[in-house]
């Protein structure tokens, strides 16, 4: 592929910026990820388009916008635990662990979960702790988060991450159907819960008791 920092620069510009990423250290922590590192050898050169990839087992790695947006709109703070449902390939869970002090991500596939943590190592980003398992059920004996992401689609909100969420604690996930769904951003308040609609989306399904059946 050719110079990845030079790629990975405009795709910051052109693909972030240009569309209203405006977090400073949201951009800093693509800046610092190396994308390419998170698809397999045969798409490298195409790690850093505008579009997801897939990295096996009917699984994909985010469009590098969607990331970004999911990101910010988690509002992310350096003293933050948070976690991840949807390990995949690592590289949601990398960009969180360069904005918070620990990272807990779930994955149900054991192969893609070792070839993230391997990938994770490589890169000396050692804040990331995952497990294997049924993400919508969430990680209630580490429990509870500062923010909760899902890297999948559910048919409708697991009410088991809205209990892990800490007070003021958010939630970003895809809501629909198997083919379209809405993007919200779920936020536990002293007053109750707030939800807002941040667009629409196309993710796979999120697999599991609290989402599909399969």
């Amino acid at each position: 592929m050719k110079d990845p920092l030079i790629a990975r620069e405009r795709m910051i510009e052109e693909q972030l910026q240009s569309r209203g990423i405006r977090d400073q250290q949201v951009l800093a922590a693509f800046r610092e990820v190396p994308r390419h590192k998170f698809v397999e050898d045969y798409l490298k050169y195409k790690a850093y388009e505008d579009y997801p990839l897939s990295i096996g087992f009917g699984q994909t790695i985010s469009q590098p916008y969607m990331v970004a947006i999911m990101t910010e709109a988690l509002r992310v703070q350096p003293s933050h635990r948070i976690l991840e449902i949807g390990t995949g390939s690592g590289y949601q869970a990398a960009i969180l662990s360069r904005l918070c002090s620990l990272v807990y991500s779930i994955e149900r596939v054991s192969a893609l979960a070792s070839r993230a943590r391997k990938t994770l190592d490589e890169l000396g980003y050692f804040n990331i702790h995952i497990r294997i398992g049924d993400g919508t059920l969430g990680l209630p004996n580490d429990a509870p988060y500062d923010g909760i992401i899902v890297t999948a689609g559910a048919p409708h909100v697991p009410e088991a991450l809205i209990e892990q969420l800490n007070q003021d604690g958010s939630l970003v996930i895809p809501v629909g159907d198997q083919s379209l769904q809405d993007l919200k951003r779920i936020t536990r308040t002293p007053e109750g819960v707030k939800e807002e609609s941040l667009g629409g989306c196309r993710f796979v399904k999120l697999i599991g008791k609290n989402g599909w059946s399969s």
